[in-house]
């Protein structure tokens, strides 16, 4: 008999577990709209949409592949497995044409789709939390302005329990926080919206944020640097060498002649910000360079670091550097067409890491729209991997004062591996 209720009672608990487990993780389906039930949108709305949306580089995860815009399937690595982006075209079959505007706020918000599924945080709903209903509003507009796009993406390639969708669930009870930020009475209008957009829409924590083993950006360390696919997103709270005013000729350009060209994910985020408007690009380096914590003097902020010179006795690189480099990264402040600086003022060398350097010299840098600077041609296939390793380490001693690099062999590995 004691048994028995021991038995019983250990059944009535699991039930409890489960019932309890599953109120939390139980979303409902919101009713889906219409054809005739998408909303119309005057024009200014759906330009203030379309501004937010490349302001949150909207179309860099949800570009499909082949170049549709917002049509999803690209492949978004994690160290969970593979997920793929999502059709947020109008599409009311693969996309979001289905959507109302209450659903679109509840993904943006809460992390949850249409049908009541958790979305896993590759979508930085974390971040888009804090937007206001004005702007979603705007953005849910933009995107059901568009073409819509049949397009069906991919199952995601996830292992156990991660493939299992409750489970983010558990990660939201405690990483999501759903909390409008609050004006700073004390500070400038500007700053208040530079916040808003860099904390919120432009989700710069994500990349620019290290991430606990559970993929949530680490508290108390925010901005003090990160990884975007392989690159060395790097700390925005020490901006060494940089000025307001230079961030927002390098947000809205991809290039500073005092510190060098976007590359890498930050490429398509200056491309993307070329669009945003003059003052929110103000506001988000005022807010950036308030980081800092102690303002830089522009003479500061130019002067490049001088290399220890131990290079000089690497004449493997230094003859690379003579045949592939020196034409155009030739030691002149003033550049070239091809937007080239002096390398003594490039950020990448200066990075505890070799990651970024070496993706610059495998991959190049791509000209922006129109074919416009900065470009740099691609080594993967001209160089080998020791000839990069004897370049990379040679730039770094010659031109930056910071200790020798110890990881360069295993990043030109990692990069050719990301393919």
């Amino acid at each position: 008999m004691y048994r028995r209720l021991i038995l019983l009672a250990i059944v009535v608990a699991v039930f409890v577990v489960v019932g309890i487990g599953f109120a939390w993780t139980w979303r409902p389906a919101i009713d889906p709209i219409s054809a005739g039930g998408i909303p119309k949108a005057d024009r200014r709305t759906v330009q203030v949409g379309a501004e937010l949306a490349t302001i949150g580089n909207c179309n860099d995860c949800h570009m499909t592949r082949s170049g549709r815009p917002f049509a999803g399937g690209r492949a978004l690595p994690t160290p969970f497995g593979t997920i793929f982006s999502s059709n947020i075209t109008p599409d009311p079959d693969t996309g979001i044409g289905a959507w109302s505007e209450a659903a679109f706020r509840r993904a943006m918000r809460d992390g949850v789709d249409r049908e009541g599924r958790h979305l896993y945080p590759a979508f930085p709903y974390d971040h888009f939390t804090k937007a206001t209903d004005e702007d979603i509003q705007a953005i849910y507009l933009f995107l059901m302005s568009q073409s819509p796009v049949r397009n069906s993406v991919p199952e995601n390639q996830l292992a156990f329990p991660f493939n299992f969708r409750p489970v983010v669930a558990g990660w939201k009870l405690f990483f999501l926080r759903e909390a409008p930020l609050r004006t700073d009475s004390g500070r400038s209008a500007e700053w208040n919206r530079g916040r808003y957009l860099v904390e919120g829409l432009g989700h710069c924590g994500a990349c620019h944020t290290p991430r606990n083993v559970l993929g949530a950006e680490k508290l108390g360390s925010a901005y003090t640097g990160g990884s975007a696919e392989g690159w060395y997103a790097p700390s925005l709270d020490s901006g060494r060498g940089w000025t307001a005013d230079q961030l927002a000729e390098y947000l809205s350009t991809g290039w500073h002649r005092s510190h060098g060209a976007a590359a890498g994910p930050m490429a398509d985020v200056t491309r993307n910000l070329g669009f945003a408007s003059t003052q929110d690009v103000l506001a988000i380096a005022e807010y950036i360079a308030s980081l800092r914590g102690h303002p830089e003097s522009v003479s500061d902020a130019m002067s490049p670091k001088l290399g220890n010179r131990s290079a000089e006795t690497s004449f493997e690189g230094a003859a690379i550097y003579a045949g592939a480099c020196a034409t155009c990264h030739d030691g002149r402040y003033d550049v070239g067409p091809s937007k080239a600086i002096s390398l003594s003022h490039s950020s990448a060398l200066r990075q505890p890491g070799s990651a970024n350097a070496v993706r610059v010299i495998l991959k190049g840098i791509e000209p922006g729209p129109g074919n416009g600077g900065p470009y740099m041609p691609a080594f993967e296939d001209l160089l080998t991997d020791a000839q990069i390793a004897a370049l990379a380490d040679y730039l770094r001693a010659r031109d930056v004062d910071g200790p020798p690099w110890t990881d360069t062999s295993r990043e030109i590995s990692k990069a050719r591996q990301e393919g």
